[in-house]
């Protein structure tokens, strides 16, 4: 995966990581409703009318990450902006911390629950099943967690970087992403992520532990009547 290929996420990763997940048809596919609402065009010029009234269900909306296609009739796009695309090329010095533990189905629905409270709308009942997801537990309670998402052989995004309103404030954030991101450094896969350029307190923490940024990068939801 070349780096300009990070301007077309979804579609690079339904292509290669996740082709086997990948809903398709033509130059448009998409991750099943379970795993994640997220859908990719091959490039704004793809004529992808017909794969859309397939793909997408009626009253349903999905979202897309820096390439839109042109919008057919009995859809509607609807536009959030950019969102902050931050990248990191070096080892990030690891805080001291508690014990981080990968979590696994047995976690699920500790995981559904922190992710329904700080983290919503796009994580899934099958997000984990996408990559790794690893936690902070204290006092028997999930404190905070971190995952991969999507990804290519080359490139590893980290999502789901959230913490519990409980127990902000101890550095687990910043201990998870050190951690999360050196492993994949070491695995020789860059890793990535997005942000709302509006959330300023993630955009420092990021900026701060050396994730660099990258691009502004579109962010839409389309929907089907």
């Amino acid at each position: 995966m070349m780096a300009t290929e990070l301007d077309n996420p979804f579609w690079s990763s339904l292509r290669t990581r996740h082709r086997a997940l990948a809903q398709g048809l033509g130059d448009a596919a998409r991750y099943p409703a379970e795993f994640a609402p997220f859908l990719g065009v091959a490039n704004a010029e793809a004529d992808v009318a017909d794969a859309l009234a397939s793909l997408i269900h009626p009253g349903e909306s999905v979202y897309l990450l820096g390439v839109t296609p042109n919008v057919p009739a009995g859809c509607r796009l609807e536009t959030f902006g950019e969102l902050a695309q931050m990248i990191c090329t070096a080892p990030i010095p690891v805080i001291d911390g508690p014990e981080v533990v990968e979590l696994s189905e047995a976690q699920r629905p500790d995981v559904l629950a922190l992710t329904a409270l700080v983290y919503p709308h796009y994580f899934r009942p099958r997000t984990m099943e996408l990559g790794r997801y690893f936690g902070i537990y204290q006092d028997g309670r999930l404190a905070a967690i971190i995952g991969e998402r999507l990804g290519t052989d080359a490139y590893q995004e980290i999502s789901a970087v959230c913490t519990h309103p409980d127990f902000t404030g101890r550095g687990y954030a910043r201990r998870l992403l050190a951690l999360l991101s050196n492993d994949n450094l070491e695995r020789g896969r860059t890793p990535f992520l997005h942000v709302s350029q509006q959330n300023h307190r993630a955009m420092c923490l990021y900026e701060q532990v050396g994730y660099g940024h990258r691009r502004g990068i579109g962010f839409w939801s389309l929907g089907r009547a």
